[in-house]
């Protein structure tokens, strides 16, 4: 990862291109990838942490401010335990060993969603990488992690529900705002692009409140195959779209 200031945006070299300000990512197809070559699954789960290093970076060098990953669901629970274990493995291998460029590179990291039922060594972790770089003005990473949409929304009712049985809310006063501030990605904008891998065309419980009126970018690519190329056909892509967000006249981002 380059750190180098002078180049924070190539986007500047591609004067037509507009860069969406939070970009959402389905980081799908890591062990098709892995069976197309014959390879084992968790071979795929190591191609695609190198992915989302090419895409940190490629954020960093266009001037992306906000970018979520989708790195392990509330369901991928259900997966084989022992790749459910590698997968974990990979996440604290990528930790020791990106920590440090992470926060010489400036930015921020967010594991969001619910930490019950990991390990605690895990959610230690967690909280250093949140900690160590907690001042960066950089890119904003969001790892969601043991996540799903629908399980962050009703754990966001609950929130308000508490606000309102001790007499803090009343549910007159209850607005979208108010469920907006009660999610993990409090304080965030919504996703002006989520993008998602390997042909797939669907959410997969993945920011479906934030992603209500974000614009939608699938691709055939699996996601260890994801490079520079494949990012700018997405950004082209999206360069292309005109935002009404309901409305029947496009909206500047």
């Amino acid at each position: 990862m380059s750190s180098d200031p002078a180049i924070a945006s190539k986007a500047k070299e591609r004067p037509g291109l507009r860069i969406p300000e939070h970009v959402g990512v389905i980081m799908d197809g890591n062990g098709r990838w892995a069976a197309a070559r014959g390879r084992p699954r968790t071979e795929g789960h190591v191609a695609g942490v190198r992915a989302l290093r090419r895409l940190v970076q490629l954020c960093i060098d266009y001037g992306v401010a906000h970018l979520t990953v989708y790195s392990f669901s509330s369901e991928n629970w259900s997966r084989p335990p022992e790749e459910v274990q590698f997968i974990f493995a990979l996440l604290r291998r990528f930790v020791a060993s990106d920590l440090e460029k992470l926060i010489r590179n400036n930015v921020r990291v967010r594991i969001i969603g619910s930490r019950q039922g990991l390990d605690p060594s895990l959610i230690r972790l967690i909280d250093e990488v949140e900690a160590r770089t907690a001042l960066n003005t950089g890119l904003r990473l969001m790892v969601a992690f043991n996540y799903g949409g629908k399980a962050e929304l009703t754990e966001a009712t609950r929130r308000i529900a508490r606000a309102v049985a001790a007499g803090e809310l009343r549910p007159e006063d209850i607005t979208e705002a108010t469920i907006t501030r009660s999610l993990y990605t409090a304080g965030v904008p919504d996703p002006d692009l989520i993008l998602r891998t390997s042909g797939e065309q669907r959410f997969s419980n993945f920011l479906l409140w934030q992603g209500a009126y974000s614009e939608l970018v699938f691709v055939d690519d699996y996601w260890p195959d994801f490079d520079e190329d494949t990012f700018l056909r997405v950004l082209e892509q999206y360069s292309l779209r005109e935002r009404r967000y309901g409305g029947l006249e496009a909206k500047a981002p």
